[in-house]
């Protein structure tokens, strides 16, 4: 499959997502109301689960990045204090035939940088003080190229949705679980009056919202890694120059810094993983632990490394 045939595939697989994500969010909404009514009539809930899930699938296509954005604590990059910033995207900008984003940069001595937006025309780029710092001119391209890449292929619409799509499951599993603790007396009473169909109804909804955050967080992880490796081709593609991008990250494999701002429902967005990770040692090298590999939202820098060589 050629890269164009993959890109295409990312867009239907990022409908799909949308879908699966609006879907989880109405599942969770109803379990929720299901909790807060005590097993009572389910069909005005779920009716009301729908309209929340369609609002909040509104709400985070128009206002994801600018969520994402706050969250890190990005601020607008001004022009001529970065300078050579600028430059680097308005000329990467004019050879991909894409609009130039809105510039942000971050505040943070580790090197990382993400891509936010819900298109190329709605498009947001941020890099770390630490990236500016710390990359030569063309390291510092082969990450901007990289990023860019994200915005052409279009994985920074389902990328910043799923963010605000995580954070409100999770929000949403949060209050059901403190409704269970401290209102739990008057849900029994209610389930008691509604019979053993409410208590049944009650039991799953509690389930649900205790399994629901890590299905969303499952389905953040399964979007992230093939679009990276994609990403990276696409961007040497537009460079030109593969060093340039792989000497940058191994600039970023040394480096073990964390991004303060970073949590996991971002961690996708950025070029690698911001977290810090438990190191193992084998064979005379750092390696990150099986269950930080199973659950990173990125594939291993060795791995990017070793494939854009070999191109």
């Amino acid at each position: 499959m050629d890269m164009y045939q993959q890109i295409a595939r990312n867009k239907r697989r990022t409908f799909l997502l949308l879908f699966a994500f609006v879907l989880l969010i109405a599942v969770v909404a109803t379990a929720l109301g299901v909790l807060l009514s005590g097993g009572g009539s389910v069909f005005g809930i779920t009716a009301i689960a729908i309209i929340i899930a369609i609002a909040m699938a509104w709400g985070s296509y128009f206002f994801s990045d600018k969520v994402a954005l706050a969250s890190s604590h990005a601020k607008l990059a001004d022009g001529q204090e970065y300078l050579r910033y600028h430059n680097l995207v308005e000329g990467l900008c004019i050879a991909a035939g894409l609009p130039k984003p809105r510039l942000y940069v971050v505040d943070d001595p580790a090197p990382n940088a993400f891509a936010t937006g819900r298109n190329p025309k709605h498009a947001a780029l941020a890099v770390t003080t630490g990236l500016l710092e710390q990359m030569n001119r063309v390291e510092l391209e082969g990450v901007l190229a990289h990023e860019l890449s994200h915005v052409k292929n279009y994985d920074i619409l389902v990328t910043t949705i799923a963010i605000t799509a995580v954070g409100a499951i999770a929000l949403m599993a949060d209050l059901g679980m403190r409704f269970m603790w401290f209102g739990g007396r008057s849900g029994r009473r209610d389930n008691n009056d509604s019979g053993s169909l409410g208590l049944i109804l009650v039991v799953l909804a509690f389930a649900l919202l205790i399994l629901a955050p890590f299905a969303a967080q499952l389905m953040q992880f399964a979007m992230s890694r093939r679009r990276e490796f994609l990403a990276d081709a696409s961007g040497v593609q537009l460079t030109r120059y593969p060093p340039g991008l792989i000497s940058a990250l191994k600039k970023l494999r040394s480096d073990q810094a964390v991004v303060h701002y970073a949590s996991r429902a971002t961690a996708q967005m950025w070029i690698e993983s911001p977290l810090e990770r438990d190191l193992e040692v084998e064979d005379g090298k750092k390696k990150g632990t099986w269950l930080n590999r199973k659950f990173d939202t990125h594939p291993p820098l060795d791995e990017r490394i070793a494939a854009l060589e070999a191109m």
